[in-house]
């Protein structure tokens, strides 16, 4: 059954007392990393780099669409995007029909293994905590489906058809659409009964199997941005009692990623947790205190937005505020494309602060790479977008592989921790 709209507000601190002590105490998913701004040769396509930047942005507007459209209320964010008026009436509409773009597939992405329907049925997906919904290819795809595992209901005990559509819209006008469903959905062997999910009739260009090597995509971000108006899976397995603490927590790291459900990865962590609460449930969207380059303030913060986003590649924040952090670095350009590059030798020390604790991005971790073999400017990991008219800032995966990330639902909080062995290159 569908929530209603004050219950996809629900917060799950009254969940916490009742989660049985005999369920599991976390269990980790392995994950694997695909990059696709990065070429064979290593250089980066500053086309894919700039694609994702724009991706990751119309994904949060849509979010901040279907969070109206849920709860009835204006998010907090929605006066910080201005898009053009003719892409925002274009996605103004499509919010209207229940569309999403959610992130396409031209940056960095993390998949792992779930299982789907009775009996249950392995497919890889990608662990995206800037969404709400579940899709897989459905047995009536056509051929952009191709070479993908495809989720078919009728092969399902468990499967029922909630008979409504969806329609997933992304920037180039592509679509991912097809029926919801519910099912059962296992994440290592914790059973999600009931679960919405779509099955998908048309997959867009980027997730076709040769852009995108998952079968479909899984968001883990609060009920009130779900297109579908329903639950996240982990929500539901926090409802179900199936863990026996709200917490996921990720490693990104290009060795021994993964995804821990139930709790966090007390081997993986060097240090305490630094939590920072959410300020409005839907992303996982917090404050941010400052940003400093080599020691010292890039500019003037005071506790700005900060939505963190293992779907996006980058750190995304307005035109200005990037400029600024960008002026403290020796030989930085503007390419005038959303990115800037600084010199490929460069050993820049940017750090993020959170609740008064500075976590650093390594220097192998900013600087990402060069648009050709022989260029010797480099492109750097954070970038602008001009939809963004205030500061508030996405933080993807430029910072969250320097740093254990806990992801705390029954406390609507965020935890970082500075990661084992931190003297050994991340990226």
């Amino acid at each position: 059954m569908r929530p209603s709209a004050a219950a996809l507000a629900v917060t799950f601190p009254a969940l916490v007392e009742a989660l049985p002590a005999s369920a599991p105490k976390g269990l980790p998913i392995p994950l694997s990393k695909r990059d696709s701004v990065r070429r064979a040769d290593g250089s980066i396509s500053t086309d894919a780099l700039r694609a994702s930047v724009q991706n990751s942005v119309a994904k949060i507007y849509r979010g901040i669409a279907a969070f109206e459209r849920n709860t009835g209320s204006a998010h907090s964010l929605a006066n910080l995007l201005t898009l053009p008026p003719f892409k925002e009436d274009v996605l103004k509409r499509q919010a209207a029909s229940g569309r999403d773009p959610l992130t396409d597939d031209q940056q960095v992405l993390w998949f792992g293994t779930i299982e789907v329907g009775t009996p249950p049925k392995q497919y890889t997906v990608d662990f995206d905590t800037g969404s709400s919904d579940l899709f897989l290819p459905g047995p009536d795809c056509n051929s952009s489906c191709a070479n993908h595992t495809i989720y078919d209901p009728s092969g399902s005990s468990t499967s029922a058809d909630l008979g409504q559509t969806f329609s997933l819209a992304y920037g180039d006008g592509s679509t991912v659409s097809g029926n919801q469903f519910t099912d059962s959905v296992a994440i290592s062997g914790l059973t999600a009964r009931n679960q919405t999910l779509g099955a998908a009739t048309t997959y867009s260009s980027g997730f076709m199997s040769p852009n995108f090597p998952a079968d479909g995509l899984m968001g883990m971000a609060f009920p009130s941005i779900s297109v579908y108006g329903a639950n996240p899976v982990f929500q539901t397995l926090i409802q179900a009692g199936a863990v026996s603490e709200p917490i996921f927590g990720f490693k990104l790291a290009p060795e021994g990623a993964e995804l821990f459900v139930g709790g966090m990865n007390t081997a993986l962590i060097g240090g305490d947790v630094t939590f920072v609460p959410v300020t409005r449930e839907g992303y996982w969207q917090v404050e941010m205190d400052a940003i400093t380059v080599n020691g010292r303030r890039a500019f003037s913060i005071a506790r700005t937005s900060a939505i963190i986003d293992t779907g996006t590649t980058l750190i995304v924040g307005d035109t200005q505020s990037v400029q600024n952090v960008y002026e403290s670095i020796t030989g930085a350009v503007d390419n005038g494309d959303g990115t800037w590059s600084v010199p490929c030798d460069a050993t820049p020390q940017v750090s993020l602060t959170f609740n008064g604790t500075v976590f650093s991005i390594t220097p192998e971790a900013f600087v990402l790479g060069s648009g050709s073999s022989t260029a010797t400017q480099c492109i750097g990991g954070l970038s602008y977008d001009d939809s963004i008219a205030g500061q508030f800032w996405i933080v993807g995966d430029v910072f969250l592989q320097n740093v254990y990330t806990v992801f705390d639902v029954g406390n609507s909080q965020v935890g970082f921790i500075t990661p084992v062995a931190t003297n050994v290159p991340l990226s």
